[in-house]
């Protein structure tokens, strides 16, 4: 009977894999036809302002459901996982910084009460002595930052994690975040999927318990934590999420030595080829009366850093490199500083402001490169030259002094360490498992605030890995890997999408403006089949599961996802801190205040929507009697699509209405840090 039933699952989930494609591919034939058509023969170049940003928009879409169709195509539906080997030790950790105590205390008992053995820690990055004590009661570990941090970088979460990751020695771990309860069994389903020693990573989905069934905050992501997450393991690229996985050790450990090797040669040969260029204008710059000595110093030199560059490039070691490189300069400089001490005084006096200014890199050490560029191009005194090249080499801080820990497993680049982390750990080999099965509930935010302060810190980190770290270029990665890790970030982009999605139809409507020069037969006859096989293609995909919620939010969130690029990229190109403030939960029984200022821009595009929507309506019902903002003949087929769509983005956004008016059922109150100043 066992047999039969497995045979009948794996019937099921093959013809439904193949409904998926059928529809993805019929899908994009459509889309590919009409945004062909769009940009060929249907642009009204008259309203030129309007008419490209709406057919970049829709290209946008179609290029995005591309991404979705490849995401999906390789579903894997796992079953359960092997029966893991005895003996498998783990270390749980919960991770916390200002949660209140109750609530780790409940965490953290059932952390402890899980049936395998294991040891649990409270990773207190708050430091407070509620905790501790909550530990001692408890009979579990209690691990805050050590001294080490004081006065340098925390890196929030990723910083906490690395902490505990030197003070403990578990084999797997596994991570919890302060309000997700696992259950018993949790490690004994998941630790079976490690019996394949490439596994560096098992996610299980996050689940909330104070959600209702409406999840007006669209917080459960059933789409997400199912049929994405299937379609990723399908590619191995299943994400890590931050709680709720067990990791492997090894694969951390190795990826920040990696880290730290891969940092400290790019550090090296930067010095070096800056160092080569000082030598060789240097010794360009020689004079006829320069002392034979200091000639031939500048010039073995200048080969010597020749010399450690092709050995870097043979594979030596960094450090035996370096460290020859080094000792020749040394050398170089003890020799002949006495001849020219007074110039290398006046040298260095004048170009002090171009010393080179080392930046502490959360994956390792750089240079300013304008500096560097302004050393490689003067005109240096031959001793001088020596000098400031022993200097550079100096520079190198292979101890990375700026930083707690030389060696940062968990990856501290973006405020979406768990993204990165995975990402990196993919590029070097190791393979991820999504196990679809709920093995701890949380508690999801209970206001408008704190989603959009969540959501936020996601957009804002997966932008920045993606303008720092970028998939399709990072080495290692295979192809169906880069385009699962760029779909998601891809997805981000759609606030752009979605203003000109709004303001469309309402500038039709309102003004006359025409992005479209032909709303008749074949208008329709073209979008018509693309629309309903997109619908149907995600009716196939979610089946069994609501993703309408998703798909509104895509659209209504469109200023948090305009914000989120803006400010990554600030931060990643100009260095600005990305900030925001805490959000605290309120309680279900407080009164519900309504946000207007959190969603000015979603209540003014409502608005715009209605008064376009009238209008369409009066013009249809009082031909030439009402006729606002449309010059010239009216088309009827061009009113009524646009009224349409009117009503379906009135539909979308109605959405944040709802959340805005929302508050948990359950009195879970909760401060949680979602994202500090990075």
């Amino acid at each position: 009977m066992a047999t039969n039933a497995a045979d009948e699952s794996t019937a099921r989930s093959t013809l439904r894999i193949g409904l998926i494609r059928i529809c993805a591919v019929l899908s994009l034939l459509a889309g590919t036809v009409y945004i062909v058509w769009r940009w060929g023969w249907s642009m009204n170049l008259a309203h030129w302002w309007i008419a490209v940003p709406l057919v970049i928009a829709e290209t946008y879409a179609l290029i995005d459901g591309l991404l979705f169709a490849v995401t999906i195509w390789r579903m894997k539906v796992r079953g359960r996982a092997p029966v893991p080997r005895e003996g498998a030790t783990v270390d749980v950790f919960i991770t916390t910084y200002n949660e209140p105590p109750e609530l780790v205390a409940r965490t953290a008992e059932a952390a402890r009460d899980i049936r395998w053995p294991h040891e649990t820690w409270i990773l207190d990055d708050g430091a407070r002595p509620e905790i501790r004590g909550i530990a001692e009661r408890l009979g579990v570990g209690y691990l805050t930052r050590t001294s080490d941090w004081e006065g340098k970088a925390r890196h929030a979460k990723a910083g906490n994690l690395n902490n505990a990751l030197f003070q403990t020695s578990g084999e797997f771990l596994l991570i919890l975040d302060a309000d997700q309860i696992p259950e018993p069994e949790i490690l004994d389903r998941m630790l079976g999927w490690f019996e394949d020693p490439e596994v560096a990573l098992v996610q299980s989905p996050q689940w909330f318990s104070n959600v209702t069934d409406a999840d007006p905050l669209g917080s459960q992501a059933p789409l997400f934590y199912g049929p994405v997450q299937q379609g990723k393991d399908g590619w191995n690229a299943a994400f890590f999420c931050g709680s709720n996985a067990v990791l492997r050790r090894e694969a951390l450990m190795q990826l920040g030595i990696a880290g730290y090797v891969e940092a400290t040669e790019k550090a090296v040969r930067t010095s070096l080829v800056v160092s080569r260029r000082v030598l060789a204008r240097a010794e360009r710059g020689l004079r006829d009366d320069d002392h034979a000595a200091t000639r031939q110093a500048v010039t073995t030199l200048r080969r010597a850093a020749d010399e450690a560059l092709s050995r870097l490039d043979s594979g030596e070691p960094v450090q035996v490199v370096s460290w020859d490189f080094q000792r020749a300069v040394d050398a170089a400089s003890r020799s002949r500083v006495a001849d020219d001490l007074d110039a290398i005084r006046a040298d260095l006096a004048e170009l002090a402001s171009l010393t080179p200014q080392i930046e502490g890199d959360t994956q390792g050490v750089t240079f300013d490169d304008d500096a560097l560029e302004q050393l490689a191009e003067r005109d240096w005194s031959p001793l001088s030259a020596i000098e400031r090249v022993a200097a550079l080499l100096r520079a190198v801080d292979v101890d990375r002094s700026g930083e707690a820990l030389p060696i940062m497993p968990v990856s501290s680049v973006s405020v979406t360490e768990d993204m990165e982390t995975c990402m990196m750990l993919h590029s070097r080999g190791w393979k991820s498992v999504y196990h679809h099965e709920v093995l701890a509930k949380g508690l999801a935010p209970e206001d408008l605030g704190t989603m959009i302060t969540q959501r936020l810190r996601w957009a804002q980190g997966t932008m920045q890995v993606l303008l720092k770290r970028n998939p399709l270029t990072l080495k290692g990665l295979r192809p169906g890997q880069r385009l699962s890790y760029f779909a998601t970030m891809w997805s981000y982009l759609s606030g752009f999408a979605a203003v000109v999605f709004l303001a469309a139809p309402i500038l039709y409507l309102l003004t006359g403006a025409t992005p479209v020069s032909a709303w008749g037969g074949t208008f329709l006859v073209l979008f018509v089949p693309y629309f309903v096989l997109n619908q149907l293609l995600f009716a196939v995909v979610g089946y069994g599961v609501k993703t309408w919620r998703g798909q509104q939010y895509t659209l209504a969130l469109f200023p948090v996802w305009i914000k989120a690029l803006v400010t990554a990229a600030a931060n990643v190109w100009f260095g600005r801190p990305l900030s925001f403030a805490v959000t605290r939960k309120s309680a279900a029984t407080e009164r519900p205040r309504f946000p207007a200022r959190l969603i000015w821009p979603q209540l003014a595009f409502m608005t715009g929507l209605v008064l376009a929507a009238v209008t369409g309506i009066l013009t249809l019902s009082f031909p030439g009697a009402v006729q606002i903002g449309i010059a010239g003949p009216v088309n009827p087929t061009g009113v009524v699509v646009n009224v349409l769509w009117a009503v379906y983005d009135l539909v979308v956004l109605s959405v944040i209405i709802r959340a805005a008016f929302y508050r948990a059922p359950e009195t879970a109150t909760l401060e949680r840090v979602d994202s500090k100043e990075a």
